[in-house]
């Protein structure tokens, strides 16, 4: 859908410092089966691992964090598809940047292993929507 010939531009239009506009991306976070398998002492490790490897994502890839969303409330169990357990919005530099956030899944380790055994993520970009803005 393209933007509305009337509709304003936001702040989220202007392009980042090196002339592209940031990526708007969805990152989708799930749990895994094999999260709630374990036992209790692993599940505490892999909560432990979870603080560190998403925080100041700013600080260590330049993005924005728009918004965050945690379902754990409404929704118990493995994540396998849509929808999801949480969620991370923001404004990201490049695809590359997208990849490496992702990576994080795969690289952080716990104590049996890495996250990518306990939790899934997807990212979805796309641009910021013309409406509905505040």
């Amino acid at each position: 859908m393209s933007r509305a010939p009337h509709a304003p531009a936001s702040a989220a239009d202007t392009p980042a410092p090196g002339g592209e506009a940031p990526l708007r991306t969805l990152f989708c976070i799930g749990v895994t089966q094999e999260f709630f398998n374990a036992d209790d002492a692993t599940r505490a490790d892999v909560a432990a691992a979870i603080t560190p490897a998403f925080d100041r994502l700013a600080e260590r890839f330049g993005v924005r964090v728009l918004g965050t969303l945690d379902d754990d409330q409404l929704m118990v169990g493995a994540t396998t598809a849509w929808p999801w357990t949480s969620y991370i919005l923001a404004d990201v530099p490049d695809l590359a940047t997208v990849s490496e956030i992702c990576g994080i899944v795969r690289d952080t380790g716990t104590g049996t292993g890495r996250l990518w055994r306990y939790l899934r993520i997807e990212a979805r970009v796309g641009r910021p929507l013309f409406f509905g803005t505040v």
